[in-house]
């Protein structure tokens, strides 16, 4: 390629800001000499290589924009140490047919089981596959209803949401909701019922709901929606947190010797 053409591209790719193409049309100009590529092929694997970069480039500004606690994938989560779930119905999740059937995902099970950590990895699953996600735990959920509702504009504010194929609320139960949090909460989970999906986390059992919600009516009327259609876990076991964590016991003494003695 010669300096003219060179400079020509660069041109060309600034213009159709596309920098992939830029960078990768030299290289690729002579892998295509060399394996005797049509211009066809050539050209297709320059629009590959700015295709492959936007996407790259995509999933990230999503996975940022999803407000994730931390960065946990789905090939990081320990399935040796939490054997009450099954690998193949976690990795079938991830195919994200869930998000496309509009369905949802409820994990249960105490603090430190790896329900935040699979609701994440879900989530940076559907980042990458091309779809808006957001994470939130319930309390933050609740005061951006909250504040929506007391400026008016509640309806507006779901209907917002509603954009987004993906809602992870994280950690139900850890603190009680307030009547009127727990009114807008409802309406929420009713407006995405068969229309988009969620995913919850909770500490609690459904049993405890009402607790959590002050109202029977209302929790039972929110588990209804949520389970219709939805893929339910039971986590169970010891936190993954405290594993390798020697809490509460005595450290015996050290074994003494007859030199040690004396």
């Amino acid at each position: 390629m010669t300096s003219g053409t060179a400079s020509q591209i660069a041109y060309l790719a600034r213009v159709l800001k596309a920098p992939a193409l830029r960078d990768s049309a030299e290289r690729l100009a002579a892998t295509a000499r060399d394996a005797g590529w049509t211009h066809q092929e050539y050209l297709a694997a320059c629009l590959e290589a700015e295709v492959a970069t936007r996407g790259a480039h995509g999933a990230e500004n999503r996975v940022r924009a999803a407000g994730f606690a931390a960065r946990k994938t789905i090939e990081d989560f320990d399935f040796d140490h939490q054997r009450s779930v099954k690998r193949d119905h976690i990795l079938h999740l991830a195919t994200l047919d869930f998000i496309t059937a509009r369905t949802s995902v409820v994990l249960l099970g105490p603090p430190g089981t790896g329900k935040t950590m699979l609701a994440t990895g879900l989530g940076i699953k559907a980042c990458q596959a091309g779809h808006r996600v957001l994470f939130a735990t319930a309390a933050a959920w609740t005061g951006r209803l909250t504040t929506a509702h007391r400026a008016g504009r509640i309806q507006q504010e779901i209907t917002r949401l509603g954009r987004y194929p993906l809602l992870i609320i994280d950690e139900i139960g850890y603190i009680p909701f307030e009547p009127e949090a727990a009114s807008l909460f409802f309406q929420l989970i009713s407006a995405r019922y068969e229309t988009a999906s969620v995913i919850v986390t909770s500490n609690k059992a459904f049993s405890g709901w009402g607790d959590i919600f002050g109202d029977d009516t209302v929790a039972a009327a929110m588990i209804d929606r949520l389970v219709h259609h939805a893929d339910i876990f039971s986590l169970k076991g010891d936190s993954y947190r405290l594993k390798d964590r020697d809490l509460g016991r005595i450290p015996r003494p050290a074994a003494t010797t007859p030199r040690d003695a004396q």
